[in-house]
């Protein structure tokens, strides 16, 4: 017995752009009730590179868009719930040294939650989005998420915080189409979106300078920025015993290597298609490890110890006397910042150090002291990890039958950020916490973001680092 369609209300998100114009489209084509909503999130047009409020001239496209299709529109502000729910948990989240994902919030709290109740006061069955991924029922009842047919724009990744309930009332009608396939639809179809850009910046905000977004609430203090030496790592406690200990967990035959050759992720496909790889560490000696093992592996290296002593010297002709930090081998004070919450580790852009014949990073910020740590060259010990944590009540399992239970591993694919290709990695569930221990080192990872886990082109579960 066929479906129809007529009888299914669809509210499409309309934002302006031209994914959501074509999933509107299609979906009107197919049959469905279409009816759009344009939201506005946000109000302040001076937080914005642009300094305009372009929020309005995606409305005024959104509603050319609905015209041209032939459905209702609707506008509804939700700048007061995305305050409340996103931007400030960026701002207490980036107050802490962390580094939050807003868009994974928004989606979360926004667009499948806020969003969806004033849609379902409107009728809506459903709710739809311009997402680059796919959607699939499975044959008992649960909803699977997968990767986007396009691997150049999957965005399954920001999908990853949604629960069973939030899945079943969503629709992804662009998720099986490359971006191009996209734009000719939208050219075919005569929208007023079809040659629109693609929107930069925080979700819903727009394109902004971060440090000058954060600087609204967070209190700028000027400290360090400390260059740290190979040397450290030579002497330093964990570091050693992390290589030591993940040394003892390879198979024969393997070899560490603490760093990895450094690859843009913007010209690598999100979707790279390779099968698991083959684990390197010996699956009898990963079940064997304890939480206080594993929390060791997870633990950022300390770099407080690192402190400068001064001493005093004469200068010139007249021998005044000046001061100055005496050498210290394991690093030195290379420039000043604005403050420690608004840098983040893997970080590059906006040091303004200069002197070094390779590119310079962050590798750790310590919020407490103000200081920011650097290390020179893509190969810097510091910026690297095998190993990070999800700390209990951080996990959010989409399939909630593949949690892993105390005690278990499986292998998976992982990723720790958009648009990195996914990285084979053991997920080990402790009492502690759940753990990911890649096969090979991870660059830049920072607390705060998303680690997501895929079986397959499945999208399983996702949490906190």
């Amino acid at each position: 017995m066929s479906m129809d369609k007529s009888k299914i209300k669809v509210c499409v998100g309309l934002s302006g752009g031209v994914d959501s114009s074509v999933a509107a489209w299609l979906l009107k084509q197919e049959g469905y009730d279409v009816f759009a909503m344009f939201m506005q999130n946000w109000h302040d047009a001076d937080s914005t590179l642009h300094g305009d409020c372009e929020w309005e001239e995606d409305r005024f496209v959104a509603e050319l868009v609905a015209r041209k299709i032939g459905i209702p529109f609707y506008f509804v502000d939700l700048s007061k719930t995305y305050r409340q729910r996103v931007v400030d948990y960026m701002f207490s989240e980036y107050e802490k040294g962390r580094t939050p994902n807003p868009d994974v919030l928004c989606n979360r709290e926004i667009k499948f939650d806020a969003f969806w109740e004033v849609a379902r006061r409107y009728g809506a069955d459903y709710v739809a989005t311009g997402h680059y991924c796919r959607k699939e029922i499975r044959p008992d009842g649960s909803v699977a998420i997968l990767e986007g047919a396009d691997p150049n724009k999957d965005q399954s990744y920001f999908l990853c915080q949604l629960s069973q309930d939030q899945l079943r009332t969503a629709l992804f009608p662009i998720g099986h189409l490359t971006k191009p396939q996209v734009r000719a639809i939208a050219r075919e179809a005569e929208l007023p979106s079809a040659e629109k850009k693609d929107s930069q910046g925080i979700c819903f905000v727009g394109k902004v300078d971060l440090p000058t977004f954060l600087k609204q609430k967070l209190a700028s203090v000027e400290g360090d920025v400390v260059e740290v030496f190979d040397p450290f790592y030579a002497q330093n406690e964990l570091y050693l015993r992390q290589q030591d200990c993940l040394s003892a967990l390879l198979k024969e035959g393997e070899s560490l290597c603490r760093t990895v050759r450094y690859a843009p992720e913007e010209k690598y496909l999100t979707s790279d298609g390779e099968p698991l790889g083959e684990c390197p560490f010996r699956e009898d000696a990963l079940l064997s490890l304890d939480g206080a093992t594993l929390d060791m592996l997870s633990s950022p290296l300390d770099y407080s110890p690192i402190q400068f002593e001064t001493e005093v010297y004469r200068s010139g002709k007249k021998h005044v006397k000046k001061t100055r930090y005496k050498d210290n081998p394991f690093g030195r004070i290379v420039g000043r910042h604005e403050g420690a919450q608004f840098y983040t580790i893997g970080q590059r852009k906006g040091l303004g150090i200069g002197g070094h014949s390779l590119p310079v990073f962050v590798i750790g910020t310590d919020t407490a002291s103000n200081t920011v740590y650097v290390g020179e060259g893509h190969e810097h010990k510091g910026l690297s990890r095998f190993c990070l944590k999800i700390a209990p009540g951080e996990e959010h399992w989409i399939q909630p039958g593949m949690k892993l239970r105390e005690g278990e591993s499986r292998r998976m694919r992982v990723r720790i950020r958009y648009r990195q290709p996914l990285q084979s990695a053991t997920l080990l569930q402790r009492e502690s916490g759940l753990y990911i221990l890649f096969d090979k080192p991870q660059r830049g990872i920072s607390p705060g973001q998303f680690a997501v886990w895929y079986s397959g082109e499945e999208m399983i579960g996702s949490g906190v680092i």
